[in-house]
């Protein structure tokens, strides 16, 4: 009975024809896909800040960084930097950090912003992604949304940087939202940017008055919106008008003068605003 203390090697299991049975590896496969889901899942949620400041500076080309990032995409910080564009030399920063968190919210996200310079309580931005689609809509129903120095348009470079303007810079919105398909963006509702007491260093009168600008939806043509400029007060007086249009094109027209027995005094700073036509000053973008 020698054969009892003998190792007899196994033999595969064979089908009918002959041939050797397939072993299911289905629970490995498994295995392998929670591990790849898991890996995904600690990526999404450990994405650093720096991602989100990338995405900004793309989707701004240049104009808006936020530098000196730390944290992560749903809680981070940075400083917020105002440029001419890519490869510019001008900047200009806000004071302070400016604050983020990110949380999930029904069937997108909401981004709630905060800084203590500059922002009316926090900024809720609603974030809504989908196949070749993307909203963002402004959440907030304060009076404003936010109160910038008016210095930071120095960033941008010429002519900003030659006026180097004083004063501030009020943001306020009415159902803001834009929404991107197929990367052609639309805006719905408004914004409104007011320019208040401000001034210049290459004027000697201060403040030279208080303006509004309102970008608006054209309800009349879908995907384009609107532009206006006017003068609240001040000694120097402007107005304007122009479109946005798909694909980032704009047009503007404005007008600067000097009201009433300040032409004098304002002589130099309408010569650097725009092209002179008598006592005005003719400004066009586009």
């Amino acid at each position: 009975m020698a054969w009892l203390g003998k190792k007899t090697a196994s033999t595969p299991p064979t089908t009918q024809d002959g041939g050797r049975a397939v072993r299911h590896d289905t629970p490995r496969r498994w295995a392998v896909a929670g591990a790849l889901l898991g890996i995904a899942g600690a990526v999404v949620a450990f994405a650093p800040a720096s991602w989100l400041a990338s995405y900004l500076a793309s989707a701004t080309n240049g104009h808006l960084l936020i530098v000196n990032s730390s944290g992560s995409v749903w809680n981070g910080s940075g400083t917020v930097v105002l440029t001419g564009g890519v490869g510019a030399r001008d900047a200009a920063s806000l004071p302070g950090r400016l604050h983020w968190k990110m949380v999930p919210k029904g069937l997108g996200l909401q981004l709630a912003a905060r800084q203590d310079c500059c922002i009316n309580g926090e900024l809720l931005l609603g974030i809504k992604p989908g196949l070749g689609r993307m909203a963002i809509s402004i959440d907030n129903r304060a009076d404003w949304l936010a109160r910038l120095p008016a210095g930071l348009l120095a960033g941008l470079g010429t002519p900003w940087n030659t006026l180097q303007l004083g004063g501030s810079l009020r943001v306020s919105a009415q159902e803001f939202r834009l929404e991107s398909v197929q990367g052609r963006w639309r805006q719905f509702g408004g914004l409104q940017l007011e320019l208040l007491n401000l001034s210049s260093r290459v004027s000697t009168v201060a403040p030279l008055g208080s303006y509004r600008l309102n970008l608006n939806a054209d309800p009349a043509n879908p995907g384009v919106s609107t532009l206006h400029l006017f003068t609240l007060e001040g000694a120097l007086q402007l107005n304007g008008a122009g479109t946005l249009s798909p694909g980032g094109k704009s047009r503007f027209t404005g007008e600067a003068g000097a009201a009433p027995g300040r032409e004098e005094a304002l002589n130099n700073l309408l010569n650097i605003i725009g092209r002179r036509q008598g006592a005005r000053s003719v400004l066009t973008i586009g």
